[in-house]
């Protein structure tokens, strides 16, 4: 199995009292209960779990601060990494809607470590999965326009949708060849049926055609609340076998997954399905892709 250097793609500190969602009263959430992580989770404790597993680098995403607070959620955690030298790089949130976004943007670019953007738009059926307010929110002109200003600044797009929303999310990529799109949590396989596998690997397969289009394999516990080579196996390798292992990268998603698992726990599972693959691969899942997509080129030194 790979026992080289990691970098960690996608991953969340935070001051709880700044996330509306973690300090007010629990409710039901795609990731069940969360009680456990109802608190400050720093950088320090970060790197005490991450660091000893092999990872040498990391990217942070946003983790829905209070709203209007997107320049301070970027402020913490560029001090955190002027202190630490953790996370490398930072993926922020912007509405992309909003109609000063290129005001709003050329603030976060004030950050140096700012790379990227994610605006959740992953709506469901069931309540429960549901974030954005619709399903078709990348299909408003006024959000292209936003997402025109993200792709004109060279920052990455992170794409978190579920396969019904996949047809919609092709015909938007298509449109932006210049943008660089990140499919988070591979897809978010949600419906495990026959069924469910058949939308997801089809929606997938659609996303992988264009070359500006990367995925995390990350977040695969998020609905069965588990982690195992039997459960996380199988959409790894689909993964890989459509997007191939220049274009996918290793990804966390602490500390939601720390629900389920221990971080150590995590990176050895992924580790155990991708033994297969060739040692060249390995790094490239690990940790070249995430340098490159994320322009941490010092990081090649190693």
């Amino acid at each position: 199995m790979y026992n080289g250097p990691i970098i960690d793609a996608h991953h969340h500190i935070w001051p709880m009292s700044e996330l509306p969602w973690l300090s007010g009263p629990p409710v039901p959430r795609i990731f069940g209960d969360y009680e456990p992580i109802r608190r400050d989770y720093l950088i320090d404790e970060y790197l005490a779990e991450a660091r000893p597993c092999g990872v040498v680098g990391s990217v942070y995403v946003q983790a829905n601060w209070r709203p209007g607070a997107a320049i301070d959620e970027a402020a913490w955690v560029q001090a955190a990494a002027d202190r630490a030298d953790f996370p490398m790089g930072i993926v922020g949130f912007a509405d992309l809607t909003r109609p000063d976004i290129g005001q709003l943007l050329d603030r976060l670019l004030a950050f140096s470590r700012l790379r990227g953007i994610r605006q959740q738009l992953h709506w469901h059926e069931n309540p429960l999965y549901r974030f954005a307010p619709r399903p078709d929110v990348m299909e408003d002109p006024a959000w292209e326009r936003g997402l025109a200003e993200v792709a004109r600044r060279g920052l990455l797009f992170e794409l978190q949708v579920f396969s019904s929303q996949m047809p919609a999310a092709a015909r938007l990529i298509k449109r932006f060849g210049d943008c660089t799109f990140v499919v988070s949590h591979a897809g978010m396989l949600e419906d495990r049926s026959p069924a469910g596998w058949d939308r997801w690997r089809d929606g997938m397969r659609e996303l992988a055609r264009y070359l500006n289009v990367v995925t995390k394999l990350s977040g695969l516990g998020t609905f069965e609340h588990a982690c195992s080579e039997s459960l996380w196996g199988p959409v790894i390798r689909e993964t890989l076998e459509l997007f191939g292992p220049a274009r996918c990268l290793f990804g966390s998603n602490f500390p939601i997954e720390k629900l389920w698992t221990s971080y150590s726990d995590l990176t050895r599972t992924v580790r155990a399905v991708l033994a297969q693959a060739s040692p060249g691969d390995q790094r490239l899942i690990f940790h070249d892709n995430a340098a490159r997509v994320y322009r941490f080129d010092r990081l090649f030194k190693d």
